[in-house]
């Protein structure tokens, strides 16, 4: 197994017609290139796992929300040794009353599947809390040892790129990433234009539990940042930053007012004049007008 997989022939195993299917010959190879005895999905979906483990006479047990299973507000049902976990990729699919029926599991197993349906989230951001409480739920029922292996996607929206690899959490040892090629996806025939890049891949990420009680997970953290606060930043790009944002062009005093109060101002007393230092000396920088300066920027 490398770094990179592709599976064009998709293999035997699960139910094809279900909406994001796993590649049962993905889990072939983890199984064979892991020597594994025992993996358990407690998000089957189509049931690609359970399938390929049965024929191969791998333990493990198999659930899913659709099979009366709510890892939100359920205990995960054994200690395993390796997990195979494939959650929805945000609200790419949803699952809960169109792949499967919602009202066949509120009959059979007295909840509403929709509530904590993964792929119904009202936006990104519960997306990655639910996702990240799934994941170290998990890792925390495996047995120290063992592997988790979660394969997970991007998502684009209007110009911005969603990435469950960016945002989920990653206790334990990272192992491995690997990449997966996509075959046979519904967008396979959309035409895209513009700058629009496809998204033809997957991530497998494998942890290891390495601990029993202990562990160091990482997690993503979104933090506000102000050019104008930044050490980091040059006087230049912080006045182009403030000038942008000001229309491109503006009097010196209203530099002097966006730029009053944040840190690349304090203790700094002849700020002003530092101000002016850098448009007089700036090449993206030219004045028209006594008191008056515009920002060019490159051309594209």
């Amino acid at each position: 197994m490398n770094s990179i997989v592709s599976y064009p022939d998709r293999g035997a195993g699960g139910k094809s017609s279900y909406r994001g299917n796993c590649s049962p010959r993905l889990i072939e190879d983890l199984i064979h290139q892991f020597r594994l005895t025992s993996l358990s999905d407690f998000m089957v979906g189509g049931g690609t796992t359970r399938d390929v483990c049965q024929r191969l006479g791998l333990s493990g047990t198999y659930c899913d929300l659709n099979m009366g299973f709510d890892m939100m507000t359920m205990d995960i049902p054994e200690r395993p040794e390796n997990i195979f976990w494939h959650p929805p990729y945000g609200d790419m699919i949803v699952y809960s009353g169109q792949q499967y029926s919602d009202q066949e599991v509120i009959q059979r197993y007295g909840f509403d599947p929709k509530t904590n349906d993964l792929s119904r989230c009202k936006d990104w951001d519960e997306f990655v809390e639910k996702m990240n409480y799934c994941c170290l739920k998990q890792y925390s029922a495996l047995e120290k040892g063992g592997r988790m292996f979660v394969l997970m996607g991007d998502m684009k929206r209007k110009g911005k790129l969603y990435s469950m690899l960016c945002d989920i959490a990653k206790p334990g040892t990272l192992e491995q990433i690997v990449i997966k090629a996509q075959h046979n996806c519904v967008s396979d025939s959309r035409i895209y234009t513009g700058s629009f890049i496809k998204i033809v891949h997957e991530y497998l990420m494998i942890l290891r539990k390495d601990g029993g009680v202990f562990c160091y997970v990482s997690l993503p953290k979104k933090r506000p940042f102000d050019i104008r606060d930044s050490k980091n930043a040059t006087w230049r790009d912080v006045v182009a930053a403030v000038m942008d944002d000001l229309g491109g062009t503006a009097p010196l005093e209203e530099i002097y007012k966006a730029m009053e109060g944040h840190k690349k101002v304090q203790g700094y007393p002849t700020w002003k004049e530092k101000i002016r230092q850098t448009l007089q000396r700036g090449a993206c920088f030219s004045s028209k007008e006594r008191g008056v300066w515009s920002y060019r920027k490159a051309a594209a």
